[in-house]
């Protein structure tokens, strides 16, 4: 993912591409479509089940 992330910035610079154009106005609808194509079994989906895991833990949710 952040190779995707890198190639994605390297070719808007190359090309001139204002990072408005690239990611649109809203940085967190960006950065939410952005890990949604990339699927839950990368480096982002498991991290983000075992930080939801630790947040149920430390709060009781979860036994």
């Amino acid at each position: 993912m952040p190779e995707d992330l890198a190639d994605l910035v390297e070719q808007s610079a190359v090309d001139g591409t204002p990072s408005r154009e690239v990611a649109g106005q809203d940085w967190v609808e960006f950065a939410a479509a952005f890990l949604a194509n990339h699927p839950p079994g990368q480096w982002i989906g498991r991290e983000r089940e075992r930080l939801t895991n630790t947040i149920d833990r430390a709060t009781g949710d979860k036994p």
